[in-house]
């Protein structure tokens, strides 16, 4: 049998005390001065126990709690009731107006509580309290089961690993179907490329001779077919019996249940992750997103991972040796499969692959943890990665000033066809000196450059003198002297060569 009880506290200044009050729960004796059974109730079956354990788990008001709540309201409608669940408070509050309490000290209460309750329910055997405990979380583990067969992500995962594994028989199973008809009719492979459709006519027209007699319009198109025939009437391949020609259609049967099942397969998958995963499903599509939560093990544990690592699930191989050769580690994992990677250019592949690992780890943790299950998040975030792969990919320069998000007004651009002459100039590694120059420039060079070599040449003969140990003085002396000698000279001869003047 199961039950339910209600206590009521006898003291309550010491529930002031949170950090000490686990010490009056210590033993049976101590928790009956703390509180003491107030109200007993007794479920009539497990049924209706799990109907009311799971109302309190949904913070819901059941109708058996209702009844013995208003008799309680009845007797003692000045007391305070206290409440583990704040949300079960409220619709207790709101209902029956009854003022509850929900506070630390109502935890630390109701884990002594539990840490005792043998003890403060009397006439209920240890024994019959564990097994009764038992069933009824056994029945709710059993009810949210139940109750909620679209949040198991099981599914997903199987019918994912499924769908890979019927891709990898598919195609094993078309190559060999080709290769073993091909010995008889080589030229269809070339003509008909589409695997079902190849599969289809050769099921139903069997031996090549039969092309020409049998009509396979509703496989293919005219034209093909016509091909088709052309080529049944001068094909190079040898001939087959009855009993190859029925081996390879049983083939062809096996490949076309397959092609069925598969599509059938996908359009399962595809429901299912629109029922659990609505908004990663419009992020990445239904494929990829299943993939990563068969990577993750479940939706669960995918949420706790960070952007970066939904960005590289799927590529740790990879990962771990570029750590380990030290090289450029990889940019996306399982992600690159995603229609918003696909479209954008190689240079852009990296920065989109992270936005958008951004943004499905959102959704993902949306999905997993939110009680609303509409794609309205998913469709903005993917429009939001839109309008940046939209931007990168046009090239869009901004404002510096002003708010910086309207894009530049760029003029148009209109092509101007000039010839270009080579100019030789450049050919030079010598300073460029223009050749006309004005004249008193060239006086002014030519004087500076006079000047500094008497300078120079001055400087040169002191440093001479001084080496030779002759004082500069001496050497002036003597060529003064020289000077007077032949200015004496000079003025002797003019006045030998000039007419006397008489003096009187």
């Amino acid at each position: 049998c199961v039950v339910a009880f209600f206590l009521q506290v006898l003291n309550e200044k010491k529930l002031q005390e949170v950090d000490s009050l686990w010490k009056e729960f210590e033993t049976p004796e101590k928790a009956n001065k703390i509180v003491k059974l107030k109200h007993f109730e007794k479920f009539q079956d497990t049924t209706e126990a799990l109907a009311a354990s799971t109302a309190l788990v949904e913070g819901k008001l059941s109708k058996n709690l209702k009844k013995i709540l208003k008799k309680i309201v009845a007797k003692d409608a000045h007391e305070q009731l206290a409440v583990a669940d704040a949300k079960l408070g409220g619709v207790i509050k709101e209902k029956l107006n009854l003022s509850c309490i929900h506070s630390p000290m109502v935890t630390e209460l109701m884990r002594g509580i539990r840490s005792q309750i043998e003890g403060l329910i009397t006439g209920l055997p240890s024994r019959e309290m564990a097994a009764m405990c038992l069933g009824l979380a056994h029945s709710l583990s059993r009810y949210k089961l139940k109750f909620s067969p679209d949040k198991v992500d099981t599914m997903i995962i199987q019918a994912i690993s499924l769908l890979d594994d019927l891709d990898k028989e598919l195609n094993n199973y078309i190559m060999r179907c080709r290769e073993w008809y091909g010995w008889h009719f080589p030229e269809l492979g070339k003509i008909i490329t589409d695997n079902l459709a190849y599969c289809k006519c050769v099921r139903k027209v069997g031996d090549r001779s039969n092309f020409a007699s049998s009509d396979v319009s509703d496989i293919l198109p005219e034209e093909i077919e016509e091909d088709v025939k052309a080529a049944a009437e001068i094909s190079m391949g040898t001939e087959v019996s009855e009993e190859d020609i029925n081996n390879i259609i049983h083939l062809c049967d096996q490949v076309i249940e397959i092609s069925e099942y598969r599509t059938q397969l996908y359009d399962y998958l595809k429901n299912r992750m629109m029922a659990i995963a609505p908004n990663l499903t419009v992020m990445v599509g239904e494929l990829v997103g299943a993939r990563l939560i068969a990577h993750a093990g479940s939706l669960l544990n995918l949420a706790k991972h960070p952007a970066s690592t939904v960005q590289l699930l799927g590529a740790e191989k990879a990962l771990f040796r570029a750590l380990k050769t030290k090289r450029d580690t990889p940019k996306f994992g399982l992600i690159y499969h995603a229609s918003l990677v696909g479209q954008s250019n190689t240079k852009n592949k990296g920065k989109i692959s992270r936005m958008l690992a951004a943004k499905t780890a959102l959704t993902i943790r949306y999905d997993a943890l939110g009680e609303n299950t509409s794609a309205e998040m998913g469709a903005e975030n993917r429009l939001k990665v839109e309008t940046r792969l939209r931007l990168l990919e046009e090239r869009g320069i901004r404002r510096i000033s002003g708010t910086g998000k309207a894009l530049a007004k760029t003029d148009k651009y209109q092509n101007k066809s000039e010839v270009k002459v080579f100019d030789p100039s450049g050919d030079s590694t010598l300073p460029v000196v223009s050749k006309k120059r004005k004249i008193q420039e060239v006086d002014e060079q030519d004087t500076e450059v006079a000047v500094k070599a008497k300078k120079f040449k001055a400087e040169m003969k002191e440093g001479t003198a001084v080496e030779d140990g002759e004082p500069v003085k001496k050497k002036k002396k003597k060529k003064d002297k020289e000077k007077k000698a032949e200015e004496e000279e000079i003025l002797s001869e003019e006045l030998s060569t000039s007419p006397t003047v008489e003096v009187r």
